[in-house]
């Protein structure tokens, strides 16, 4: 036995159309375009902050996103990862992206209320005065290391000791 495949909006009606059902396909056709101009909004970005990827592919399903694409390195993978995931609305990252030059992954860290990069640097690094390396492995997405903000994600890369 297989399982086929059809479109859920195509072909005869033999349900019916029950009341509200036009408002309903209305509203869900206008959720549809709004996530779409949403992914295609996040393209642009990633593009316009310069970050290497082919075939950069993001669809957004209510408050998921799905990357596909391939990215430079792992740095830019996650680059991209934290652009999408640091968006309002999103909720959750399904990162499908390949890497065409790999190295270390580095760990994330979601900024909390009265932390700083220094604050954040001496939890991962020991030393307070490394937090140029966390603002140099965030940027393009920050632009001053005093303008970070409770609830996003920053990448926190390995340093040699």
């Amino acid at each position: 036995m297989s399982l086929f495949s059809f479109i859920k909006n195509a072909g005869t009606a033999i349900f019916g159309v029950k009341s509200g059902a036009k408002e309903a396909n209305k509203a869900a056709e206008a959720e549809l375009k709004a996530e779409e101009a949403a992914a295609a909004r996040l393209k642009e970005t990633i593009h316009d902050l310069q970050l290497k990827v082919e075939n950069l592919n993001i669809h957004i399903d209510d408050d998921k996103a799905t990357v596909r694409g391939a990215a430079y390195d792992q740095s830019t993978r996650e680059k991209i990862v934290l652009v999408v995931g640091n968006s309002e609305g999103i909720a959750a990252v399904d990162d499908q992206m390949s890497v065409q030059h790999t190295e270390p992954e580095a760990q994330f860290h979601t900024v909390v209320s009265g932390d700083s990069l220094s604050k954040i640097s001496k939890k991962y690094y020991g030393d307070p005065m490394k937090y140029p390396v966390i603002f140099e492995a965030n940027k393009p997405m920050l632009s001053d290391p005093d303008k970070i903000y409770p609830g996003q994600v920053l990448r926190i890369p390995h340093i040699k000791a």
